[in-house]
């Protein structure tokens, strides 16, 4: 069965870089587009010049989600198109926090830092609807706000 030119590229990433960082205890490492794609062409079923599969495969969403990384900066043209194209990586740390369940519950829940901002900001979404609507909707709020209003304030 072959392989796809995508998937390859990931295992590259994946076993020549990621492993190694995760096995020396590093929290950042980078990949370059030119190295990838020398050991890609290695393999004499990989077609020749695939510089911009590469490059996409190294920003891809399914490979940091997969290997647990994030983009901290991309070296390069800003076409991010290039041979010359150095992505830096560093490994995600979703610190769980646990949290205790509102509603008399003694039981801990561990939720993740997206879980706890949506949590939080829907206890507030809607706080100034009530205002809002006093004033006559959000474009009269707005002008109340900002004191154009002067008969209503």
């Amino acid at each position: 069965m072959r392989i796809a030119q995508s998937d390859r590229v990931r295992e590259i990433v994946r076993l020549e870089y990621v492993a190694k960082a995760k096995a020396n205890g590093q929290k950042r490492f980078t990949v370059s587009a030119r190295d990838v794609l020398h050991r890609a062409e290695a393999d004499p079923d990989f077609p020749r010049a695939r510089t911009p599969l590469i490059c996409t495969v190294l920003q891809s969403k399914k490979l940091l989600d997969e290997s647990g990384l994030e983009i901290e900066r991309i070296d390069g043209p800003p076409s991010r198109q290039s041979r010359k194209v150095v992505v830096h990586y560093a490994f995600r740390h979703e610190p769980v926090q646990p949290v205790a369940l509102p509603e008399n519950s003694s039981a801990m829940v561990v939720e993740t830092p997206e879980q706890r901002a949506f949590r939080l900001t829907e206890k507030i979404r809607g706080l100034m609807k009530e205002e809002i609507a006093a004033h006559g909707g959000g474009e009269n709020y707005l002008r109340w706000v900002r004191g154009e209003d002067k008969e209503v304030a």
